[in-house]
């Protein structure tokens, strides 16, 4: 049986994700066989794989990109149990990659949470088998006693996995010695014997001015600090949407080369309530002269060169809450490139049908956009799969050709009802993939912009649009996940760990 190593924080945002992906990274560089698990997930941002059986399921994307980082096929054991916030207080219930059903806090704990707990140690039982080291995330804190008896990706792991525990807190935010301290005296004992030590994040400035706030910390909990990792970005995709602006705020990501405003482009990205998988334009924010600007709802587009409607895990309550805003009126009269991805793409049709199974409302029927021909048809069923399809390049992908990956994670099925260009010639002719004009195309496929012939593509179509000069210059040479482990080795002293 394989070895469990659960990174655990003080709070959520702290850095926990980028630790263990850095183990991951190190672990497999030292020729262990290692990787990652989360026994329970909260996340829109989520991928296609496969579960033990062959077939497809999700998992968050966490614990796909230190499957990455590990250098092993990720598998839904990795993340057995993900929930999916949708609004109204409920969330999407996927165990072991299949999704179950939709359930407040309260049902799922009462109606699901032993069938999520049962999971959990299967799928852990599995790859412990499998691997020599598993290391697993935790889920925001570990010492909430509200959350202590029923604590799946915390508590119960570090238990069931008979795991040691590392603890991670992030100094940026302000008392994190209080944070350890409090952490280390809510923590049932059984879970302080197995504290292994700790780790602080995000620093900036000199290191030896924490020297005595340290030894005392490590004097009244008997926890060694193990290491003060500095403020630094390695670039992985964000697990959750506590990386993007509140609602009401706008935030820019990306140009920080120095490009002159004359040779940049913005792409403007509404902050959707339920917005998912906005990893898929952190690819974009990596190019030298782009900026992707998140929008409140109500902004207008004067300033943006492309729009970029991403994926929802609510696509009718979004579509309805854009349009409450404006949002309309606003793409109706923008005049350049707009992408809509997955449930962006639903948007940008002339209408939803069915529409009650993916809203909370009772609306069957909703008006689209109307920037492309097509209609969405909602279902219960949900499609999950990676994909390989062979692009034609038409609309703001002109210029790109060939095969492209990603994955589909989507309810509904859209097909066209006038003339529109396909992106995927050989998709399904009922449902067509994707469907462009000459400034707007919508696809289903989550994942495009990693593709660097489509990256490439829309970037320059972005640039000949809004009359501007590309800057040269590659920002995507630095590997996420070896910056990942170079800020792990460097900083945090593994010889406690038994690394």
């Amino acid at each position: 049986m394989g070895r469990t190593l659960l990174i655990a924080g003080t709070a959520s945002h702290v850095g926990k994700s980028t630790v263990a992906a850095g183990l991951c990274r190190l672990l497999s560089d030292r020729g262990v066989d290692v990787a990652p698990f989360k026994a329970q997930n909260m996340s829109n941002n989520a991928r296609a794989v496969a579960d033990p059986d062959g077939n497809t399921g999700e998992i968050g994307v966490s614990q796909y990109v230190q499957a990455q980082a590990a250098g092993v096929s990720p598998t839904t054991d990795m993340n057995p149990v993900l929930l999916k916030p949708r609004g109204e207080g409920e969330s999407q219930l996927v165990i072991q990659g299949t999704a179950v059903a939709h359930y407040e806090a309260r049902e799922y704990y009462e109606d699901y949470w032993e069938r999520a707990l049962a999971a959990a140690r299967e799928s852990h039982e599995r790859l412990a088998d499998r691997y020599d080291v598993i290391v697993a995330e935790g889920a925001g804190s570990i010492a909430e006693p509200n959350l202590r008896e029923r604590d799946l990706a915390n508590v119960e792991t570090a238990r069931f996995a008979d795991a040691d525990v590392l603890l991670v807190a992030d100094i940026e935010r302000g008392g994190v010695f209080a944070s350890l301290v409090g952490t280390v005296e809510l923590l049932p004992e059984d879970l302080q014997d197995r504290l292994v030590g700790a780790v602080i994040t995000k620093f900036r400035g000199d290191r030896s001015l924490l020297d005595p706030a340290i030894a005392e910390v490590e004097d009244r909990t008997g926890v060694p600090i193990l290491g003060v990792i500095p403020h630094d970005d390695p670039g992985l995709p964000a697990e959750d949407s506590v990386s993007l602006p509140p609602a009401g705020r706008r935030a820019v990501h990306g140009t920080d080369d120095g490009a002159p405003d004359d040779r940049t482009v913005t792409i403007a990205v509404p902050r959707l309530p339920c917005v998912s998988n906005f990893t898929d334009l952190e690819p974009l924010a990596r190019v030298p002269g782009v900026r992707v600007a998140y929008l409140p709802l109500d902004a207008d587009l004067d300033a943006a060169d492309a729009v970029v409607v991403p994926g929802t895990k609510n696509t009718v309550d979004d579509l309805l809450a854009l349009r409450e805003a404006g949002f309309d009126a606003a793409i109706d009269t923008f005049e350049g490139i707009v992408v809509g991805l997955c449930g962006g793409y639903q948007m940008l049709g002339e209408r939803i049908t069915n529409a009650d199974v993916e809203g909370t409302g009772d609306e069957t029927t909703v008006d689209g956009f109307g920037l492309l021909p097509v209609e969405t048809h909602f279902e219960r069923d949900k499609q999950v799969d990676p994909v390989t399809r062979d692009l034609a390049g038409v609309g703001p992908f002109s210029g790109a050709s060939g095969p492209v990956t990603g994955y589909e994670i989507h309810m509904g099925r859209t097909t066209a009802i006038g003339e529109i260009d396909r992106p995927f010639p050989a998709a399904r002719n009922d449902d067509p993939g994707g469907a462009a004009t000459e400034r707007v195309v919508g696809t289903y496929l989550h994942g495009i912009f990693e593709n660097a012939c489509v990256r490439e593509a829309f970037v320059e179509n972005v640039f000949a649009a809004a009359d501007r000069e590309r800057p040269e210059g590659d920002r995507d040479a630095h590997d996420p996940y070896d910056r990942a482990a170079a800020l792990v080795a460097a900083n945090v002293d593994l010889d406690p760990l038994g690394f």
